[in-house]
C-alpha cells in the first residue's frame, strides 16, 4: 500500500493497516455484549441503530450510562467521554442542575402544545448572548437549518442557497449537497459540483444550492459575481467542523457578510456545534461577527432534543407578521425550555468557559509532541472543541488508553472536552500527555 509523503513524517499505510486490524480485535474483546445485542437489535433496527451515523466502524457501542465526563457501556467498560454527543453534553452527562430541572417539569406536565413562560428567560439569554433580538425554538439542528433556508427564500424571493463544500447542515433536502462528496464527483475547487449527500432527494435540489471553499473569500465574491443577483442567502459553519477545527481566516466572515449584503442575500449561521462549546456566545461572541440568522441546537437542550433560530428584526420579519410560518407540535416543550434555562443561566455560565480555557492550556501540550514527530496533525481547540483524534494523540503513552477513551472519529464531528471533568481526570489528563511526550 506504500506511504503517504509530504512536508510531514512518512506514514507507513501497511503498518496502520495491521494495527487497525489488532486494534478492531482488542475492541470485539471488550465490546463482546455491544456485538451480540446488535445482532439482536437489527431484527427490528435497520443496522442495529436508530441513526445510521452510529454504525461508524469498527461497530456501535451501546451506551448504559453516563455520569459527568464518564460513561458505561453494556458490557461495563468505562470511558473518559470525549464524543460527549456531537458536543451536546459538554455541561457533562446528568449534571444534578439538569436532573433536578427534568424533574421538577416532569412533575407539572411534559408537553401541552401550548406556550409556556420558560421560552421566555431562554429567549433572552439567547438575546443577551448573541445581540439578536427575534428567536424561535424547534427540536433539531436539522429543523432550525431547515427553518434558516425557508426564511431566506420567503424574505429574498430567491431560491438559490450558498454553502461552504464540505459542511453538513442537517438531514433536509435542501442542504445535504456536498457534505462529504467523493473526490471523483467533486469536482473542480474553483466550481465544486453540487453533489447529493444521499438518494432520493427532491428532483433539482442539487440546483438549488452552490458550494464554495471554506476560507476563500476570493472564490466566494467570484460566485456572487456570477449568481449573486439568484441567491437568497448562504449559510455557514464560522468554524469548519466536519474536518476537525478548521477556524476562519482573520476577516473572512465579515467579508462573508458583506457580500451577501451587497448582493442583496442573507448572511446566516449554522451553531448547531458551535453554539455554546466554543464560547458563552457561540461564535458571534468569538469572531464579532453577527449574521443575520443563526441556528442553534445541540448542546442548548442539555441532552434533551432542541432547536432554535435567531435573527435581527428585519430577518425575522416575516416570521413575525405571519407570512413565514414556522410552527411545530413540540416547539417551546415545556420540558425543553425547562432544562434549556438552567443550563444557560445555572450550568453553562462565563466560569465553565474560563475552565475550558484552563483545560486547553493543558491540551495544547500534543503540539510538542506533533512537532518533534512531523506527525500530519494539528492541535488546534477553540472553547470545548478539539480536532478529531485527538484524545488518541494525548493517550499515546498510556498502556489503558483502549478502556479510558471513547471517541468515535468520523467525518462528520470533531471531540468535545466537557466542564465536567473533574480535577482526578484532569491529573490523568496531563499524566497522560506527560508521558506522551517524554516518550516521543
Amino acid at each position: 500500500m506504500g506511504t503517504i509523503e509530504s512536508d510531514t513524517v512518512q506514514i507507513d499505510l501497511d503498518l496502520v493497516e495491521r494495527l487497525t486490524k489488532e486494534e478492531t480485535a482488542a475492541l470485539d474483546q471488550k465490546h463482546a455484549r455491544s456485538l451480540s445485542y446488535r445482532e439482536e437489535a437489527k431484527a427490528h433496527l435497520p443496522g442495529g441503530v436508530s441513526s445510521s451515523w452510529q454504525t461508524w466502524p469498527p461497530h456501535p457501542i451501546y451506551v448504559d450510562r453516563g455520569e459527568g465526563s464518564h460513561v458505561w457501556d453494556i458490557d461495563g467498560n468505562e470511558y473518559v467521554d470525549f464524543h460527549n454527543g456531537y458536543g451536546v453534553m459538554v455541561m457533562g452527562h446528568a449534571h444534578p442542575k439538569i436532573v433536578e430541572a427534568v424533574r421538577d417539569r416532569v412533575a407539572k406536565g411534559t408537553h401541552f402544545a401550548q406556550p409556556t413562560e420558560d421560552a421566555l428567560p431562554v429567549a433572552e439569554q439567547l438575546t443577551e448572548r448573541t445581540g439578536l433580538p427575534y428567536w424561535r425554538f424547534g427540536n433539531s439542528g436539522t429543523e432550525a437549518t431547515l427553518d434558516v433556508v425557508r426564511i431566506m427564500r420567503a424574505s429574498t424571493g430567491r431560491d438559490l442557497i450558498a454553502k461552504i463544500e464540505g459542511t453538513y447542515h442537517g438531514h433536509h433536502d435542501a442542504l445535504m449537497v456536498s457534505v462529504f462528496p467523493p473526490e471523483d464527483k467533486a469536482g473542480p475547487r474553483e466550481h465544486p459540483n453540487s453533489v447529493p449527500q444521499t438518494a432520493g432527494l427532491i428532483p433539482g435540489t442539487t440546483d438549488s444550492v452552490v458550494n464554495v471553499p471554506f476560507n476563500d473569500l476570493e472564490l466566494a465574491r467570484r460566485l456572487f459575481d456570477e449568481r449573486g443577483s439568484e441567491i437568497a442567502g448562504m449559510i455557514v459553519e464560522p468554524v469548519m467542523t466536519n474536518c476537525g477545527v478548521v477556524l476562519p481566516d482573520e476577516g473572512y466572515l465579515q467579508g462573508l457578510k458583506e457580500l451577501c449584503h451587497t448582493h442583496g442575500a442573507m448572511f446566516a449561521y449554522d451553531e448547531v456545534k458551535t453554539g455554546f462549546t466554543v464560547a458563552w456566545g457561540g461564535a458571534i461572541e468569538a469572531f464579532g461577527v453577527q449574521p443575520d440568522l443563526v441556528a442553534f441546537a445541540k448542546a442548548l437542550g442539555a441532552g434533551l432534543p432542541c432547536g432554535a433560530i435567531g435573527g435581527t428584526e428585519e430577518a425575522m420579519s416575516g416570521v413575525i407578521s405571519g407570512d413565514i410560518e414556522q410552527v411545530g407540535t413540540f416547539n417551546g416543550n415545556p420540558l425543553t425550555m425547562a432544562v434549556a434555562k438552567v443550563n444557560l443561566t445555572e450550568v453553562l455560565t462565563r466560569p465553565a468557559y474560563a475552565r475550558l480555557d484552563e483545560l486547553n492550556v493543558t491540551l495544547h501540550r500534543c503540539e510538542e509532541v506533533v512537532a518533534k514527530h512531523r506527525l500530519p496533525a494539528s492541535m488546534k481547540t477553540l472553547g470545548a472543541k478539539l480536532p478529531p483524534g485527538a484524545a488518541a494523540l494525548i493517550m499515546l503513552g498510556r498502556a489503558d488508553a483502549p478502556d479510558r477513551v471513547l471517541e468515535r472519529v468520523r467525518p462528520f464531528g470533531g471531540e468535545v472536552i466537557q466542564t465536567s471533568l473533574d480535577s482526578e481526570e484532569e491529573e490523568r489528563l496531563r499524566a497522560a500527555l506527560g508521558e506522551t511526550v517524554e516518550s516521543a
